[in-house]
């Protein structure tokens, strides 16, 4: 069982940045595909970014440009750089982890955090 603990959120002026920490409770977060996904209130959870075993990522389009996700190994954790935020940034945001799969469907992830609020003012 890999246990994933999200920190980092909080509330920022719209064009700040913030920086997302997903600590993972094995080594197992260090070879796994991570993900990064975002709720926002009477929405559905989607996809934001993602990272495969050999590091090759993905972006929503609208995050392109704006975010960087990246994994430290040796700390068994993954990063999501946020910056230049937007009011319609603002959600719950979900670090998500799997032995294989690093698309873009909520459903291919095996692994879960808790989430970490983020809110971003005009």
């Amino acid at each position: 069982q890999v246990q994933l603990v999200e920190s980092g959120g909080g509330l920022v002026q719209a064009g700040g940045s913030l920086r997302l920490s997903c600590a993972g409770s094995a080594r197992a977060v260090s070879v796994y595909a991570m993900g990064w996904f975002r709720q926002a209130l009477g929405k559905e959870r989607e996809f934001v970014a993602s990272i495969n075993r050999i590091g090759s990522t993905d972006y929503l389009d609208s995050v392109k440009g704006r975010f960087t996700i990246s994994r430290d190994n040796a700390k068994n954790t993954v990063y999501l750089q946020m910056n230049s935020l937007k009011p319609e940034d603002t959600a719950v945001y979900y670090c998500a982890a799997d032995p294989f799969y690093s698309g873009r469907s909520r459903t291919g992830y095996l692994y879960w955090g808790q989430g970490t609020q983020v809110t971003v003012s005009s």
